[in-house]
């Protein structure tokens, strides 16, 4: 750790930089400002919808665009950053095309905000609203390259690779509190990942101070003690002296020496944003101070002082930068919204179709026996590694041993269920590792991994801790491509082991809840029964161009009901086509996961003692989710029965049910019944749990009661 506050070098004022690209840097500063103050005049006038600014954060931002190597670097920004992007190459009509929703906005297609900067070419990626999502995508970002260079089939591939590239992830001193920002920081530092964290301090999230957000009022002297973490400080309303304190993080970064911090302390002479007033919480001499370091003033008088621009080449600057921002506006103003019909497209890859008959094959079995879930998801996992080097494994415990040594005096971890043992003695520790314990760092650096072309299959250890990914995984993995409108994707597997029926596995080791990722667009949901099918269905999530969640039951794991012989390498089962895991013809159950077996026995019960047939659908996956199989089946019986684990109320059954009553209402001898958890988390004691899930028996209760409607 190195702490540095950057003073003027009297022997090189301009830190190299010529009068051409003095009078440039401010132009591109300028020009900033400019945009800033047209966009705010159309959105008074209604003809856009939002607007905030990067006012005050020009300087450091122009010093970062000129220290990077656009399409070479990789660039996670936030909301201020007009002038990087500037820099960077974004041109005056992109940005204004974004802020008109325009159809060829080349950030997001008229799906997001103005100010959310993203653009492909330039390495500038998709970026969102959630103040710190970014942090662990940069990671990941950065540890890509990482791992591209530590895996020898992808060594030499320059085309996925720089080998002294850098990676810039930026935000303002609010965002800091963000427990994301440790998390990234710390796994960063830790790997001397080549990370710049650029922290524009300009005092103030909204309407609250920097001593109320950060111990100290100092975000950098907070992270003093880190190893292995340069930390840089400067005034970052100086465009010189940001350049130079830029370019020597870079610098040091590129050399491979570790990631960095760099803090500037910038101004904010504008509201938060068109929706906030900061006369409100601002005293006016506070903003005075601040108008008296503002880089539009200050370096323009700079450089007329040393002799750089005379006031009236100024004058005819500014002329030039006002009229370049007039024609651009007039152009954007002009361009077409996207059609109402495109409303929905790339939610989901455009390209590859997970439930087409191309993810459809045949099982080729050799002559190995029957074996459980966990040995087929292995077997899965096994071979996808061997046909593709960009798949890496990692999560908590999934390795065999972290030191390395160890590996030749133990039997190796491989998983708390032995799902991934043996993965990192075939495939390297650069391709099978551990993460911290801390999802969020999963799920946030695999995102990062995903945009840059690996294929992570990440491990959450338990369901009952995903919660804390959840931003992660509401608002960026299925997000990426939908509003960057394709220009990046998100394809990467998540694994989580769920559910009850564990005897012991009490409220924190037993929980579900499906619903609630089934009903975020983007995301696809799945959860096989069966041994053979959690292989087919792994393979199709792996191959698959969309964020897949892979719920894999923990009751399933080694039961002898569900065992299954090895299909073969190439062994797929396409997304949203069911299985019929019983016939017949008295009523329809519609289930998954650990309840199907359940449901299987219950309706077997039934027909030997009431002569009463139960047919039993296992959905197999659950978003999509194959209406055809259960409306073909209800015609047949003309009754349903939605079973699962999930509590009863606005529970996944529910949409199941609700779909059954619009789709074939015509068809149905009797309502659309739901046996279910009751309303409550599972708790330790056996009889309880036996009480709260459902179990054989009352779900045989409740297939009487239907039957006799």
């Amino acid at each position: 750790m190195a702490i540095q506050t950057t003073t003027e070098d009297k022997s090189n004022r301009y830190h190299g930089l010529d009068t051409g690209q003095l009078v440039e840097l401010y132009r591109t500063i300028y020009l900033s400002r400019r945009l800033d103050d047209r966009e705010i005049q159309l959105k008074r006038q209604n003809r856009i919808f939002f607007q905030i600014s990067g006012a005050g954060h020009e300087a450091i931002g122009v010093a970062a665009g000129l220290a990077l190597q656009p399409g070479y670097d990789w660039i996670y920004t936030y909301y201020r950053d007009r002038t990087l992007c500037l820099q960077l190459g974004v041109t005056p009509y992109e940005m204004l095309l974004q802020a008109v929703a325009a159809e060829d906005d080349p950030a997001s297609g008229g799906r997001q905000m103005p100010s959310h900067w993203g653009k492909k070419e330039l390495n500038i990626v998709t970026s969102s609203s959630p103040t710190g999502t970014q942090f662990l995508n940069a990671v990941g970002c950065a540890e890509a390259g990482y791992r591209f260079g530590l895996i020898e089939e992808l060594r030499e591939r320059g085309d996925l690779y720089k080998e002294d590239e850098v990676v810039l992830v930026t935000c303002g001193d609010g965002t800091t509190s963000q427990g994301e920002f440790w998390e990234a920081i710390n796994t960063a530092a830790n790997l001397k990942l080549p990370v710049i964290f650029l922290v524009e301090d300009n005092e103030y999230a909204i309407s609250v101070p920097i001593e109320v957000q950060t111990a100290g009022g100092s975000i950098s002297r907070c992270m003093s003690g880190l190893p292995d973490l340069l930390i840089e400080e400067v005034d970052g309303c100086d465009p010189l002296a940001s350049y130079e304190v830029m370019r020597r993080t870079v610098q040091h970064c590129r050399e491979r020496k570790g990631a960095a911090l760099v803090h500037a302390h910038v101004i904010r002479p504008y509201s938060h944003s068109m929706s906030d007033d900061e006369r409100l919480y601002r005293p006016e001499s506070e903003r005075e101070e601040d108008a008296k370091v503002d880089p539009v003033t200050t370096f323009a008088r700079r450089l007329i002082d040393d002799g750089i621009l005379t006031e009236e080449a100024l004058e005819k600057l500014k002329e030039d930068v006002d009229a370049e921002v007039a024609e651009a506006t007039d152009r954007a103003l002009e361009a077409s919204q996207p059609p109402p019909d495109s409303a929905t497209l790339y939610v989901y890859s455009p390209d590859v179709d997970p439930t087409s008959d191309e993810f459809a094959s045949e099982p080729e079995y050799g002559d190995a026996d029957p074996t459980t879930m966990v040995d087929l998801l292995n077997a899965c996992l096994r071979d996808e590694m061997e046909r593709d080097p960009p798949i890496v494994v990692f999560g908590e415990d999934v390795a065999d041993a972290s030191r390395e040594a160890a590996l030749d005096h133990v039997k190796g971890k491989g998983g708390v269920f032995k799902v991934t043992w043996g993965l990192q003695r075939k495939f390297g520790a650069a391709r099978v590792y551990n993460s911290p314990l801390a999802e969020a760092n999963i799920v946030g650096r695999a995102i990062g991994m995903a945009e840059r072309g690996m294929k992570p299959v990440a491990e959450i250890q338990f369901f009952d801790y995903i919660w804390t990914a959840m931003m992660q995984m509401r608002n960026e993995m299925p997000l990426v491509r939908y509003r960057s409108a394709n220009a990046f994707e998100c394809p990467l597997v998540i694994r989580v082991t769920y559910g009850g029926y564990l005897k012991g596995g009490a409220i924190y080791h037993s929980q579900t809840g499906a619903s609630i990722f089934t009903h975020t667009p983007g995301m696809r949901v799945v959860c096989p029964a069966t041994a053979e099918d959690a292989n087919g269905l792994l393979r199709t999530a792996i191959r698959c161009d969309d964020p897949v969640l892979f719920l894999e039951h923990k009751h399933l794991y080694r039961q002898t009901y569900n065992k299954g012989r090895y299909p073969g390498p190439d062994y797929m089962i396409p997304f949203g086509r069911g299985r019929l895991a019983r016939e017949g013809s008295d009523l329809t159950i519609v289930t998954y996961g650990a309840t199907v077996q359940r449901s299987v026995r219950a309706a077997q019960a039934v027909a030997e003692e009431d002569g009463v047939e139960a047919e039993v659908i296992d959905l197999r996956t659950l978003n999509p989710v194959d209406m055809e199989i259960v409306v073909k089946s209800v015609k047949k019986t003309n009754k349903a029965l939605v079973v699962y684990e999930d509590p009863r109320s606005w529970g996944y059954g529910a949409e199941i049910a609700a779909r059954i009553a619009d789709e074939v209402f015509e068809w149905l001898d009797g309502p659309v019944r739901r046996h279910a958890a009751l309303d409550s988390f599972v708790a330790y004691a056996p009889q309880l749990e036996d009480a709260i899930l459902p179990q054989v028996d009352d779900i045989g209760a409740a297939i009487r009661d239907l039957a006799r409607y």
